[in-house]
């Protein structure tokens, strides 16, 4: 660790909740099968035996999967009418993917990933970089994204298409300087950031690797809690938080970025 780096280190051991709980999130989200099941699900809901078709199991061995995929609050089940039959149409239950569901599993894995959280455990963290790079590439396409944490935002997926992405507050007089498909806009609850109009900050890919810059921001920042310079780019990595501005008026973003083939 640099010696002048202040900002805290957690430490999960391997007796701990914390790494058991992250186990058994794991065990759920390593089968390919339940994987299926989701992307199956993005488009809309189905029941069970639509899915034991779809993902070619058996109607007992679905019900498992979606069991463990409730287990996890990635997804839901409510009352639906299924197809027409000889016998008229009768009700089933429905699965369906939580609002923001796929986005909170890649949101928690993140989390775990960031450098100043150590899992004292070499299998566990190797099973969460794999599951981690397979969620992103089913589900992000492999791109790097960054992910919204806390506010009325929180849980928002902003993906990193272009080689330079400016970041800031909505700015509604002037929606000609920034691109909403493009940049990292935040809503005006972060009011303690800079408009994206501005900036208050971007990040920056170069050579295949992406930076942070503050564009000279009021309200500053943080890299990993630990304030960067103004006008200056700072090297990113998967996992990383950033902070802009300090407080509930802020916001705090979750770096994701997948290694490269």
């Amino acid at each position: 660790m640099n010696p002048e780096d202040k900002s805290p280190t957690l430490i999960v051991g391997e007796s701990t909740d914390s790494l058991d709980e992250l186990s058994e999130y794991l065990d759920v989200l390593s089968s390919s099968a339940r994987l299926k099941i989701l992307k199956f699900l993005e488009k809309k809901p189905r029941d069970a035996r639509s899915i034991s078709k779809e993902i070619e199991t058996s109607y007992e061995n679905t019900k498992k999967h979606l069991d463990k995929l409730l287990s996890i609050g990635v997804i839901k089940k409510e009352a639906g009418l299924g197809s027409p039959t000889s016998k008229g149409i009768h009700p089933v239950w429905e699965y369906s993917i939580v609002p923001g569901g796929l986005e909170a599993i890649i949101r928690n894995l993140g989390l775990f990933s960031n450098k100043k959280v150590q899992v004292i455990e070499g299998e566990i963290h190797s099973r969460l970089a794999s599951v981690k790079g397979t969620l992103s590439r089913e589900f992000l396409g492999n791109m790097p994204a960054s992910i919204v944490l806390g506010g009325k935002m929180d849980g928002k997926v902003f993906l990193l298409k272009k080689d330079l992405v400016n970041i800031g507050r909505i700015d509604a007089e002037n929606t000609m300087r920034y691109n909403t498909s493009d940049d990292v806009v935040l809503s005006d609850e972060y009011s303690a950031v800079t408009r994206v109009s501005r900036p208050h900050g971007r990040f920056i890919r170069d050579s295949g690797t992406w930076y942070i810059e503050d564009c000279g921001s009021t309200g500053g920042t943080s890299l990993n809690n630990r304030r960067i310079e103004k006008n200056t780019r700072v090297q990113v990595h998967d996992g990383d938080l950033l902070e802009f501005s300090k407080g509930v008026s802020g916001v705090k973003l979750l770096m994701i970025i997948p290694q490269t083939p």
